[in-house]
């Protein structure tokens, strides 16, 4: 037999990894939930059953399947099983309101729905799903509702088998997952991952935040996020144990801290500030390596998780970069700086992570602004991590990578040692404790009230949160309405936490001489005395 450059290739896939985590830890605990411990080999079994009954369920390859759990063990088995069965996952943000979680399942064309009995009241009454699986969770206390229909998840594993299927793909940029991103236009865009760029972000999740077979990962950060940051595929691949956390609740997330002897966890500042803070917060027995994104950390939470003992690693990223993309890479020195300035450091956006093209910040023709520190420009990306495109949208995938490079929309400079630092965003997103909130999506729901005229939101500074919405609203000539039934009109169209907190009528918005609205007058006002918004 001739050899040839296909003799010897193997299509890359997180797949790969769990095969491999089953034969070298077969007995190890992989999966922890209250009194639940799941060994490698049973977590590769409940994934093979569960590709079998997807098959047997009518799902083929290529299908779209949609879990809206939270982090439970079911939703850290999806990820293996769904692609095992030769589908793609689409994991549903659980803070969804239900005309968006149909949404995505209509533009997703999802055959199958799996949903924890909690989040019932997060779906529509008209699904457009061939079957609806319910997964009743005893932590949530939580029972299905009759109306919801469908088969329970024990049904769904009846219709499967223990038979071995193949660790495979035939394709390595075939789509492993489609995660949905509010963007700037309101609608939800699916942003394709492949199983290349899933397993090499995968690789680098490992290496940035040093996790080994002895990791022990708390699942503080949600699995429909860009898949756990790849962290679901990440720690099976190294053999290490995921501890599953339903809700971030510091009481237990300290239960777990020291009972599970955790050495990692990912989170936004928001879900740091929540740990530091708890009453019951001490030293720990050991370093815990925090991986954190959606802001820089603050000069208090460095300090003060420092002193309980976490390692801070600070990356940046967005959902159409699998998640971090950057690193705020450490050097040799910074924790000899005063907490001020290794905080200033430690709070740039830093450098591409190992398995990247790199990062850039150009101009408007694609050329790179000098490393001064000063030149803003936007940050662009490209590589193995950078989406596949967004689903079913050629138009939009075309213009996020014009000149070659995805545009993230955001603006930055470039300091001298080649880390970037975020300055502000093209995009109108309010980041609010590590969550993407869209401003023209928020506006919409307002300006669909009848006694509003115009309306614009901005973000606006927000001690817990980072950003919280703010609506600057006109109403209609001879028209009254408070704040809170403006909101409580938006609560019907989206999820809670994008409805503004703050809500101020005016008599009139600031415009240009065309009549476009200008954002920048209100967001000036209110971060007046705050620092230039930067993403982490």
């Amino acid at each position: 037999m001739a050899v040839t450059a296909d003799t010897w290739f193997t299509p890359l896939t997180p797949l790969a990894f769990l095969e491999r985590s089953a034969e070298v830890f077969p007995d190890k605990e992989a999966i922890v939930y209250g009194d639940r411990r799941v060994t490698y080999r049973e977590f590769a079994a409940e994934a093979t059953r569960v590709a079998h009954a997807l098959r047997a369920s009518g799902v083929e390859p290529g299908d779209r399947v949609a879990y809206l759990l939270p982090n439970i063990p079911e939703m850290l088995v999806a990820h293996f099983a769904v692609p095992l069965a030769g589908a793609v996952l689409v994991a549903i943000n659980t803070r969804l309101a239900p005309a968006e979680v149909r949404h995505i399942l209509h533009h997703s064309g999802a055959k199958v729905l799996v949903v924890d009995a909690g989040l019932h009241s997060s779906l529509a009454a008209d699904l457009p799903v061939a079957e609806v699986v319910t997964v009743t969770d005893p932590a949530s206390g939580a029972t299905p509702d009759p109306a919801v229909g469908g088969i329970s998840y024990p049904d769904l594993l009846a219709r499967g088998d223990d038979a071995p299927l193949p660790w495979t793909v035939a394709d390595e940029r075939g789509t492993i997952s489609i995660n949905y991103t509010s963007g700037t236009t309101g609608q939800p865009k699916g942003v394709m991952y492949h199983h290349r760029g899933a397993y090499l972000n995968s690789l680098a999740e490992i290496i940035h935040s040093r996790h080994t077979p002895e990791s022990r990962y708390l699942w503080t950060l949600p699995m429909f996020h860009c898949n756990g940051w790849c962290t679901a595929w990440a720690v099976t691949a190294i053999g290490g144990t995921h501890v599953c956390l339903r809700a971030v609740d510091a009481t237990e997330i300290w239960r777990l801290l020291e009972t599970e002897g955790i050495t990692h966890l990912n989170g936004a500042p928001t879900v740091l500030v929540t740990i530091a803070s708890h009453e019951g917060a001490h030293p720990l027995p050991h370093e815990v390596v925090v991986t954190t994104a959606g802001a820089p950390p603050s000069p208090t939470v460095i300090r003060r998780m420092s002193e309980l003992g976490a390692r801070l690693t600070h990356v940046y990223g967005l959902t159409e970069t699998y998640g971090p993309y950057s690193v705020c890479e450490p050097q040799d020195g910074w924790l000899k700086l005063d907490i001020a300035e290794r905080s200033k450091v430690m709070s740039r956006q830093g450098v591409g992570m190992i398995v990247t093209d790199g990062v850039r910040v150009v101009d408007e023709e694609m050329r790179d602004v000098p490393r001064d520190g000063a030149t803003m420009g936007e940050v662009v990306m490209r590589g193995n991590n950078v989406m596949a495109g967004y689903f079913d949208d050629p138009e939009a995938t075309e213009k996020a990578f014009r000149g070659g490079w995805f545009h993230s929309g955001d603006l930055g400079v470039w300091h001298p040692d080649g880390y970037i630092q975020l300055r502000d965003r093209a995009k109108d997103i309010i980041v609010s404790g590590g969550e993407n909130i869209s401003t023209i999506e928020v506006e919409a729901a307002l300006d669909s009230h009848p006694a509003v005229l115009e309306v614009a939101v901005v973000g606006v500074p927000h001690e817990k949160w980072g950003e919280r919405p703010k609506a600057y609203v006109v109403l209609r000539a001879g028209e009254s309405l408070s704040a809170e039934e403006l909101q409580e009109h938006a609560r019907g169209q989206i999820a809670r936490y994008k409805v503004p907190e703050a809500v101020e009528f005016v008599a009139e918005l600031p415009k240009t001489s065309t009549g476009k609205i200008q954002k920048f007058q209100l967001r000036e006002r209110d971060w007046a005395g705050h620092e230039g918004r930067i993403q982490g």
